[in-house]
């Protein structure tokens, strides 16, 4: 009898236990659902990217790839009736709106099941915990319990795993794949090359080279790790725990494990503080505030290394996380802002965005989430530009106004024409966020 195989965040066949376990069937039908509640909340940038490694998928599968759009608790139903399948084979997914959406679909099934196997994890969400049983809080122990609970070897599927149904044998409405015409600088179908580029060539300076914006020192797969078009235990068998570069990557990848946890066990930390102790810290959201988030988000603040981290984010959809760092204090703590307006603007923005990363990364720099940087700790946006963009390179790129001033960081307060003044004085704001904070603690 045939199988259903419903993509998700796993739009490859390679290192894909789902495909396998579907696999042991006679045949395979692979669908994708064009979920509308998910298609309005992505940003363009998302959704082109998700369009092409839906393509890129389609080529893999020599065409026989169905997407349809409709909610999946209607959709996958119906697609199983149809072919008469006697399982819907999914990837695991562990994020708040997948959760109550594979519920739902379940339901809905009625004595179908819905089979998961695997999920876009090195370690799956509840897999780690503490010898009670209760999550994990801080990052550290977490990656020690992370490592010792280790994970699987790349599965070896591969399109010619299964024998696939033609989509045009099926009578179902198909629709036609995203593709709002936003333009990428970055490919979805080339995941593994990439990956292989970057061990080759950027993955022995990793440790270093990633803290400074001006050099290519990432290895951008974060947009490939979103949509599945990789598996990190693809990834893995090249780290070599001799190397600084290779470990220091690794830790990346436990991050991101230990924020979809967190999400996991307290999915209302998507929108919410993690630590409510900081629901009553005070918040600027009046007009001046809205006219300062909008220099923030146009990259017309006054301050270079701020201001190039958002033309980037504006231009191409990426920003290297040392500099996602630096913007996010200052929009928090110079500004004085929710994160929420931050964390809201990325993901529409990041071809990468993904909900654990980004809100948890957001609430570390807010002082509100697991592991947080002290409150009390504020970034000084000119001393950081200077320590990790010591000459300027990555400033000058992204704004054209500074490309030919001696001091890209303006530190004599010598500004080219057309560049504006700072919004804010650093030190005041840094003492009024000071004060802020300690009247909530006191």
């Amino acid at each position: 009898m045939p199988a259903l195989l419903w993509f998700r965040r796993d739009l490859r066949v390679r290192d894909h236990p789902a495909l396998l376990a579907a696999a042991d069937s006679d045949q395979v039908l692979a669908c994708f659902v064009l979920d509308p509640r998910l298609e309005r909340s992505s940003g363009q940038r998302r959704l082109q990217f998700l369009g092409d490694a839906l393509r890129a998928l389609r080529d893999d599968l020599d065409g026989r790839l169905l997407v349809v759009r409709g909610r999946p608790e209607h959709q996958i139903p119906l697609l199983a009736r149809e072919i008469g399948a006697p399982a819907v084979h999914i990837s695991e997914d562990f994020a708040p709106y997948g959760k109550r959406r594979d519920e739902k679909v379940s339901a809905a099934l009625g004595s179908v099941p819905l089979v998961a196997t695997g999920s876009p994890y090195l370690v799956s969400p509840g897999r780690v915990t503490k010898p009670d049983g209760a999550p994990y809080k801080v990052f550290t122990p977490f990656l020690r319990q992370w490592r010792a609970a280790g994970w699987r070897t790349p599965a070896k599927s591969d399109a010619a795993s299964a024998r696939w149904i033609d989509p045009a044998d099926v009578p179902i409405q198909a629709c036609a794949i995203p593709d709002p015409g936003s333009r990428l600088d970055i490919a979805a179908g080339t995941a593994h090359e990439q990956w292989k580029s970057f061990v080759g060539k950027g993955l022995k300076t990793y440790d270093t080279d990633r803290n400074r914006p001006g050099i290519a020192g990432t290895s951008r797969m974060s947009a490939h790790l979103k949509s599945g078009t990789i598996h990190p235990r693809s990834m893995v068998v090249d780290l070599d725990p001799r190397e600084r570069g290779a470990q220091a990557y690794l830790r990346e990848l436990a991050f991101r494990d230990f924020y979809a946890d967190v999400l996991h066990h307290w999915p209302r930390s998507a929108w919410r503080n993690w630590n409510s102790n900081f629901d009553d810290i005070e918040t600027d959201t009046g007009a001046e505030a809205q006219r300062r988030f909008e220099a923030w988000q146009a990259g017309q603040t006054g301050f270079p290394i701020v201001d190039a981290g958002m033309r980037q984010l504006r231009q191409i959809g990426f920003m290297p996380n040392r500099v996602r760092m630096i913007v996010a204090s200052f929009l928090v703590k110079d500004l004085h802002l929710p994160w929420q307006w931050g964390a809201a603007w990325f993901l529409d923005q990041l071809v990468d965005g993904d909900m654990a990363n980004n809100q948890h990364g957001w609430q570390w720099c807010a002082g509100s989430g697991t592991d947080a940087a002290p409150y009390f700790r504020v970034f000084n946006p000119t001393t950081q530009g200077v320590k990790f963009d010591p000459d300027g390179d990555y400033i000058r790129q992204w704004v054209p106004e500074l490309r030919d001033a001696v001091d890209a960081h303006v530190r004599t307060g010598d500004r080219p024409p057309g560049y504006p003044a700072p919004i804010v004085d650093h030190g005041a704001e840094r003492r009024e966020a000071l004060h802020r904070y300690q009247v909530l603690s006191s």
